[in-house]
Order: C-alpha cells, then sequence, then structure tokens
C-alpha cells in the first residue's frame, strides 16, 4: 500500500465543524481517521471511522494505531472535539467539571501524544487545537470558566509543544474561535450572537475549516493562535 498521500485524524468528526474538516481534507486527496461518540462508518474507503469517547484514552489508542494499520502514517491531527458549558461560576457542578476536562483538556492530551509519537518516527507532522477567544476576552453574558480554563490551557500547551517539537519537524497550532453558527444556537439568538463581534455577524462553519487548511500548508507557522471570531478578542 502507498504511503504517500497524507492522513488526517480527526476528533469530533461527527457533526458541525468536525464534518466540515473531514469533508475539506477528503477534497484535498488526504485520507481521514475520523473520530466521535457516535460516528457512523463511512462508505468512503479512504475514512476511517472510530467511535468512542476520546476523553477515554482507549479511544485514542484505536484511533491512531488502526489509523496507522489501514493508512500507514499519521500527518496531522486536529484537536476539535470539545464541550462548551455555560453557566455561572458557582453553578458548575462535577459532573460538569469533569465532562469538559475530559473531553477538552484529557482527550487533547490523549489523542496528541500518540499522534506526536508516530509524528516523530517521520520526522513530520501538524497538530492543531481548536479553542475559544473567550480565553482572551471575557465577555459578561457568557459565563463559561470551564471553557477558558480548558482552552485557555491548550493554547499554552500549543506554544509549549511548538517549541518543543519544533526541531522534530512537527508544527503546532491553534484556532481560537468566535460564535459560530450551528444547530446548537437556535435562529432567534442569533441577533444577539452577532452583536457579541465587531463584525456583527457569528461565524460560519467554512470560517473554521478554511483557517485550519491555512495553517496546514503554512510551513513558516508554528505556535500561533490564530483568531478566528470576527474581532472578538480585540475588543467591542
Amino acid at each position: 500500500m502507498s504511503t504517500e498521500r497524507k492522513v488526517a485524524v480527526i476528533t469530533g468528526a461527527s457533526r458541525g465543524i468536525g464534518a466540515g474538516l473531514v469533508k475539506a481534507y477528503r477534497d484535498r486527496n488526504y485520507r481521514v481517521v475520523a473520530t466521535a461518540r457516535s460516528i457512523k462508518p463511512s462508505n468512503d474507503s479512504d475514512v476511517l471511522a472510530v467511535s468512542g469517547d476520546i476523553a477515554d484514552r482507549q479511544t485514542a489508542k484505536r484511533a491512531i494505531s488502526e489509523g496507522m494499520a489501514r493508512f500507514g502514517r499519521i500527518d496531522t491531527l486536529v484537536n476539535n472535539a470539545g464541550i462548551f458549558i455555560a453557566k455561572p461560576f458557582t453553578k458548575y457542578t462535577e459532573a460538569d467539571y469533569a465532562a469538559v476536562l475530559g473531553v477538552n483538556t484529557a482527550g487533547f492530551f490523549h489523542a496528541t501524544q500518540l499522534a506526536i509519537e508516530e509524528m516523530e518516527k517521520q520526522g513530520s507532522g501538524h497538530v492543531v487545537q481548536i479553542t475559544t477567544s473567550l480565553v482572551d476576552h471575557a465577555i459578561a453574558g457568557v459565563p463559561a470558566v470551564l471553557a477558558s480554563l480548558t482552552k485557555g490551557g491548550l493554547n499554552a500547551a500549543t506554544k509549549g509543544l511548538a517549541v518543543e517539537y519544533a526541531k522534530s519537524g512537527i508544527r503546532v497550532n491553534a484556532v481560537a474561535l468566535g460564535i459560530i453558527k450551528s444547530p446548537m444556537h437556535p435562529a432567534e439568538t442569533h441577533a444577539q450572537l452577532s452583536s457579541l463581534h465587531p463584525v456583527g455577524r457569528m461565524g460560519e462553519i467554512s470560517d473554521i475549516v478554511d483557517a485550519v487548511l491555512y495553517l496546514e500548508q503554512a510551513g513558516f507557522v508554528t505556535g500561533e493562535i490564530l483568531h478566528v471570531d470576527g474581532g472578538q478578542s480585540a475588543g467591542h
């Protein structure tokens, strides 16, 4: 089997941004390992679907090991899986805390550690985290400390990993989101959510996909936190 075609692993791949990323990488002739809790097998022989909770290290192990067995290499990992719970800080439960840290932080740790082990062997690779601009610019009407706690950690880890692995040929970047138009935001909330961005609109899934694809081909960019947030992080 030829191992020349590149391979991307995408977490949280069953819907929304993750599904958009799967399609975009396939459109660029990448083979894709797509993992999510409820992902269904693909009819595309160049897409390997791995179901499971990325907070469980066994899911990450299966995604990387089965991807290697099927496709022979891992070139890109997009840590897209995430949980966002907006609540006043004192209203968070222990279950909320465990769920958010499990997916956002432990999931990142497991998948990234295992992917980088393979990337080191081939002397090249790219890791991208999907984070949030709330880390840089908190919004009074959107109390989301657990998102800031976990995604802020990913921003910091992005820079640390970028420096640690630069000489190994592995780049590490992040895309920090504003509020993206998706089924989780009912249409009646769109006007208010749009107003939170200086450009006056919510982001589209395609805006995030385009940013990840830019980083994919930007060989001189590493350690970057790319804000795709309609100016939200710049201020109001």
